[in-house]
C-alpha cells in the first residue's frame, strides 16, 4: 500500500495554482528568494533552519525541497540530522512546558473535589 495523500508534484498542478492566481504566486516567489538570500545569515543556515522548521510543521514537500536545496548549499548530512533533533527537541519540549496548563487543572480540581458540599 504505497498512496499517499501527498500527491507527487506535477507540473499541471503548479500550472493551475499559477494560472488561479498569478500576481499572488509572483509575489510569493519574490517572497521566497528574498527570504532564502544571503543577509546576515548566510543561504546555508536558513536551509538549515528551513529544514528543522519543515520538520516542525511536517511538510513533506518542504522537508524533500529544503533537504535538496540545502545538500546544494553544502550542508552535510550530520548538520540535517542535527537540525531535525533540535527540532524534535523543541516540538516535545512544547508539550512538557504545557503540561503545567494540565497540572494546574488537576491541582484545582483535586482542591474542589476535596471540599465538603453545600449539599451535606
Amino acid at each position: 500500500m504505497s498512496e499517499s495523500i501527498y500527491p507527487p508534484a506535477q507540473a499541471h498542478l503548479a500550472r493551475m495554482r499559477h494560472d488561479l492566481a498569478p500576481e499572488t504566486e509572483a509575489a510569493f516567489v519574490a517572497f521566497n528568494r528574498q527570504v532564502f538570500a544571503d543577509g546576515a545569515l548566510p543561504a546555508k543556515v536558513k536551509q538549515i533552519v528551513a529544514v528543522a522548521v519543515a520538520h516542525v510543521t511536517q511538510c513533506p514537500y518542504c522537508i524533500r525541497g529544503h533537504t535538496k536545496a540545502a545538500l546544494r548549499h553544502g550542508v552535510s548530512a550530520e548538520e540535517l540530522m542535527e537540525a531535525i533533533w533540535v527540532a524534535a527537541e523543541m516540538r516535545a519540549g512544547g508539550s512538557y512546558a504545557h503540561s503545567q496548563l494540565a497540572l494546574a487543572e488537576i491541582e484545582a480540581f483535586a482542591a474542589t473535589a476535596s471540599q465538603p458540599s453545600e449539599d451535606a
